[in-house]
């Protein structure tokens, strides 16, 4: 049945917008497949992965191609910040499959129990998790391997000290799949 609204939401003068009325916002939740914010959460946690992998490799890339253009020793030892880039979508992928083994077919009964609404937004929690920590992972680890290429092409001793905090700024990308696991241990649809 659609969600009519309450009397009182027109009666009582209050200005705020329709998206945000909580007796629409549970009436959504309570009428959407489970299975579709699991699903989401799976597709979130990929994509989210993989333009922050993109977006560290273009930040990383041209920094690396201008400055290679200068100081043509610096494109091959500077390409593993672009192999750190890839490991961001990698992670990504490790987490929607692991969250994709989680979902189970229930029957039509079970359907909307509450169990298959806990992990259906557990699986949406974990993959948004882990998708906007390998974006914000990736974009740094491109900042960091874009400063790491200019200043090995100003100075070759100090790629190594950079490549340390590269290596620092990979670890947020591993947080969200560690966080990603732990929030789906307890999904189970079955229950």
């Amino acid at each position: 049945m659609p969600y009519q609204g309450n009397e009182t939401d027109t009666d009582s003068g209050s200005d705020l917008p329709w998206f945000l009325d909580i007796q629409w916002l549970i009436w959504l939740f309570q009428n959407i497949s489970p299975y579709y914010w699991a699903a989401l959460g799976v597709g979130l946690c990929v994509g989210l992965s993989v333009i922050g992998a993109a977006w560290g490799m273009f930040i990383t890339g041209s920094s690396l191609v201008g400055a290679g253009i200068r100081e043509p020793r610096i494109t091959s030892k500077n390409l593993i910040s672009i192999i750190f880039c890839e490991a961001v979508a990698i992670y990504g992928v490790i987490v929607a499959i692991i969250l994709n083994t989680k979902t189970d077919a229930v029957s039509r009964e079970d359907a909307n129990s509450l169990a298959t609404y806990n992990s259906g937004f557990a699986v949406l929690g974990a993959g948004l998790t882990a998708g906007f920590a390998n974006l914000a992972c990736g974009l740094s680890v491109g900042i960091v391997g874009s400063s790491a290429a200019l200043s090995d092409a100003a100075n070759s001793t100090l790629f190594v000290k950079i490549l340390i905090v590269e290596i620092f700024a990979s670890a947020l990308g591993l947080f969200g799949v560690i966080v990603g696991i732990i929030m789906a241990g307890n999904v189970n649809f079955t229950a």
